[in-house]
């Protein structure tokens, strides 16, 4: 589970921080052409949905509606401030609802808070509440070696690589129909920042969710604007930051 700390960071930053910004926009533009091909998509679940931000977002975008669910009460409570409906605690490694309840379940950045040898598990249990036809949309942090003081500072405890998670969507028996790295232009500037600075002024574990100047946050997001772009003209990028993947229920 996330380090509670961290709500009250997301809770400030989340509708203007370049980074949730960017990775929306990226999201949308995955989903945009894939959801044009399929049928009406009405009932769907956020399996940690923090705040419910997104599953606002979501739910503007496409007209879903949507069921979040958090474990953990300061998510929840910040969403209900906001009015956010439906909102509930659960745990997605045993969601409350039937098999086949819904027609899409949404969970983004949540898996990396698995404990390792449970991720199979999980994502069977993910899977189950999906009908067969339905959808799978999952994001979370990529590759080990980007390990930050943020990921100690909010619990991380994994990163995954793109063939271990499309293994794990296959496994819990759904059709991958698309999983690209993504955050892949910033990653040089990451990997100094993680790998060289950090070890090498010290500190400890510490948010990363903090307010930067203005031409910061337009210049940062910029780069996750143009790889929305190329992400929506259906290119995959071979490494990155995160992983974005989209599976279809068998």
């Amino acid at each position: 589970m996330m380090n509670p700390a961290e709500f009250a960071n997301i809770a400030q930053a989340e509708r203007e921080f370049w980074w949730y910004r960017g990775m929306e926009q990226i999201l949308f533009r995955i989903l945009d052409p894939i959801l044009k091909q399929r049928g009406p998509i009405r009932d769907v679940v956020e399996a940690g949905c923090g705040t419910g931000h997104m599953a606002s977002r979501l739910a503007e975008r496409y007209g879903w509606r949507m069921f979040p669910t958090d474990l953990d009460d300061q998510g929840l409570k910040y969403g209900l401030e906001r009015g956010v409906q439906r909102m509930a605690a659960a745990d997605i490694g045993a969601l409350p609802f039937g098999d086949r309840r819904f027609d899409a379940l949404v969970t983004l950045d949540v898996l990396v808070y698995v404990p390792r040898g449970d991720e199979s598990r999980v994502v069977r249990e993910l899977a189950r509440v999906v009908k067969p036809g339905g959808l799978l949309i999952l994001r979370t942090a990529a590759l080990e070696a980007l390990r930050s003081h943020h990921a100690e500072f909010t619990g991380e405890i994994q990163r995954y690589r793109r063939e271990q998670l499309m293994k794990l969507a296959e496994d819990a028996g759904l059709r991958v129909l698309r999983c690209t790295y993504a955050n892949s232009l910033l990653m040089p500037v990451a990997l100094v920042k993680f790998r060289v600075l950090e070890p090498l002024l010290g500190g400890g574990p510490e948010s990363g969710v903090q307010p930067v100047s203005p031409w910061l946050d337009r210049t940062l997001y910029g780069a996750l604007h143009r790889e929305a772009a190329w992400l929506g003209s259906g290119h995959n990028l071979p490494i990155g930051q995160s992983l974005i993947l989209v599976a279809e229920k068998q």
